[in-house]
């Protein structure tokens, strides 16, 4: 049985508002209490069934955004725009006035505001030998000028096994030990706040068969800029693991530099003369 029931039609699946607001208050102390970073692991967060229809209607990479480099490799992001109608039905409920309540109750986050254009967010897919390195998140969304404050991901993989790896790390906040690791099994959800600190990824490379990949729902939320008004701005932020061969990403580094360094009013210049 699910977390979240959906209610609808099969095609378009919704939340209700009160399950939401009653799950939410139930899982709350998990969430807030837990270590590194407030976070939950909720396994059978919905359904199932619903779950192996967009896995079995996952589109062509033709119509993907890619990343290949050092600290993201074999990378494939879809836009919910371009997907079937239950995976976009699923997203707009993700999205809804219901899940916001339940992430609100769960966070302790109040003015909750989902992303419509879902930057960074949508289906995603790591082929045989991908990555993601450990980062913490970029923090604004720049079209709406608002705060990145959670997280949810929902995994959509059937006879996962243990030898494939893969397994989202949660890395302490000095960056010395990983704390958790979890696996990406189908229905299995992880929600955490994305703070400046909240290290996570699934570093090394997968070594699943030939043609199975590491797939995922992904969906973000912020809040007023105002709400954090004196955090900088951050793009997402790689970080090398202890003793590994992890690549430091000196671009990001010393653009972030200069923007620390340099008084906002000469910045503003540069890039109109630029």
């Amino acid at each position: 049985m699910a977390v979240l029931d959906f209610i609808g039609s099969d095609t378009h699946p919704r939340f209700a508002q009160d399950q939401c607001e009653a799950e939410g208050k139930r899982l709350a102390g998990k969430y807030r209490d837990a270590s590194p970073f407030p976070h939950i692991v909720i396994d059978d967060f919905v359904s199932q069934d619903v779950l192996r229809r967009i896995d079995a209607q996952f589109p062509s990479r033709e119509k993907s955004v890619s990343f290949t480099r050092n600290q993201e490799k074999l990378k494939y992001q879809f836009h919910p725009d371009d997907l079937e109608d239950v995976t976009f039905s699923l997203f707009a409920a993700l999205n809804s006035q219901p899940f916001l309540t339940f992430l609100s109750e769960l966070t302790g986050i109040d003015g909750l505001i989902a992303d419509p254009y879902f930057a960074g967010g949508g289906l995603h897919e790591t082929l045989r030998g991908g990555h993601l390195g450990v980062h913490a998140d970029f923090n604004r969304h720049k079209r709406m000028n608002v705060r990145r404050r959670i997280n949810v991901l929902i995994y959509l993989n059937s006879d996962w096994k243990e030898e494939y790896g893969g397994d989202l790390e949660l890395w302490s906040k000095d960056m010395k030990t990983v704390e958790q690791k979890v696996a990406p099994i189908i229905g299995r959800c992880v929600i955490f706040n994305t703070d400046l600190d909240s290290y996570h990824g699934h570093p090394d490379p997968l070594t699943t068969p030939e043609g199975k990949t590491r797939r995922s729902i992904a969906t973000y939320y912020y809040t007023s800029a105002q709400t954090l008004a004196d955090q900088p701005d951050r793009t997402t932020n790689f970080k090398r693991r202890p003793g590994s061969g992890d690549k430091e990403d000196f671009t990001v580094k010393s653009r972030e530099l200069v923007r620390d360094l340099v008084p906002p009013a000469l910045l503003r210049f540069a890039k109109r003369i630029k």
